[in-house]
């Protein structure tokens, strides 16, 4: 038996505030991408966005409950495990000590941690048969040359020990690079991927500098916001949003787990304490 996965993926904030590199993921079953797009889909056109395209960014008051009902849209899809999001970010408390040929190829080899293991693929084999799956990434923001040397890079994970032995594979051909318009998955994906780095950097929760009051726009996405914390918190009470999601139970949960995020901390680092929320407060 062959199991067949796509993944769809995005990415936020490569320098925020206090959080960067976000990077965002939706592992679904290649079977059952029509039937959750149309899923999706229903949603909006229950809203009146018929083709319009769901963003973080695009959030405004008059469209804060279409949001609200977006992410239970979405959550209903995760809850019952025909979605499966992961997010992985890094902390810049956490500064990388960095290798000369690492320099500029940040974007390329984050996707690639995040791939190799956020998702515990390894573990998406049917017992007695292969998995295989396509990645879709919205919008590379790079040239055809180093998108073909990822591709050859991220394919080259076929033979990775575990997920050989596992039989999972992904080809060079299934990596492809996609417009969010077209996809609604990647939609929902950018709506909860913009609203976890909005809250970690503190963009709809306090006044941006020179403001002393929030906008209005930065008071709807905060109830966006609580939205998808309280869905989140459905699955995980107590959820914390700027930490790794335990694997008490063993590795396997990688793959398992409706909706995991990562802080993700390079080997090789040095530690910068005026990089964090209490070292701001200090200095005011």
């Amino acid at each position: 038996m062959h199991k067949r996965y796509i993944i769809f993926c995005d990415e936020s904030d490569d320098k925020g505030r206090y959080f960067s590199n976000f990077y965002g993921g939706v592992l679904i079953e290649a079977s059952k991408q029509q039937a959750i797009e149309l899923e999706l889909q229903a949603k909006k056109d229950e809203s009146n966005i018929f083709s319009g395209e769901m963003k973080w960014e695009k959030i405004t008051g008059p469209y804060a409950d279409k949001y609200v009902d977006f992410v239970h849209a979405i959550f209903d899809i995760v809850e019952r495990g025909d979605m499966k999001f992961r997010m992985m970010f890094t902390q810049n408390r956490h500064v990388p000590i960095l290798e000369e040929y690492q320099i500029g190829n940040d974007y390329f080899m984050l996707y690639y941690q995040f791939i190799k293991h956020a998702f515990g693929l390894q573990f998406a084999v049917p017992e007695g048969g292969t998995a295989s799956a396509a990645v879709l990434l919205d919008d590379v923001p790079h040239s055809a040359v180093k998108f073909h040397q990822f591709k050859e890079y991220l394919s080259s994970l076929s033979v990775f020990p575990k997920w050989s032995r596992a039989g999972f594979s992904i080809d060079y051909s299934d990596i492809a690079d996609v417009n969010s318009k077209q996809h609604n998955i990647l939609q929902a994906l950018d709506v909860v991927l913009g609203g976890v780095q909005s809250r970690l950097n503190e963009k709809h929760t306090k006044p941006q500098p020179p403001a002393k009051r929030r906008s209005k726009r930065a008071r709807a996405k905060a109830l966006v916001y609580d939205a998808i914390k309280a869905r989140v918190q459905a699955i995980y009470p107590n959820f914390n949003v700027g930490v790794s999601t335990a694997t008490t139970e063993g590795l396997h949960q990688r793959f398992e787990h409706p909706y995991r995020h990562w802080l993700f901390v390079p080997n090789n680092v040095r530690l910068d304490k005026s990089l964090t929320k209490k070292a701001e407060r200090n200095v005011k």
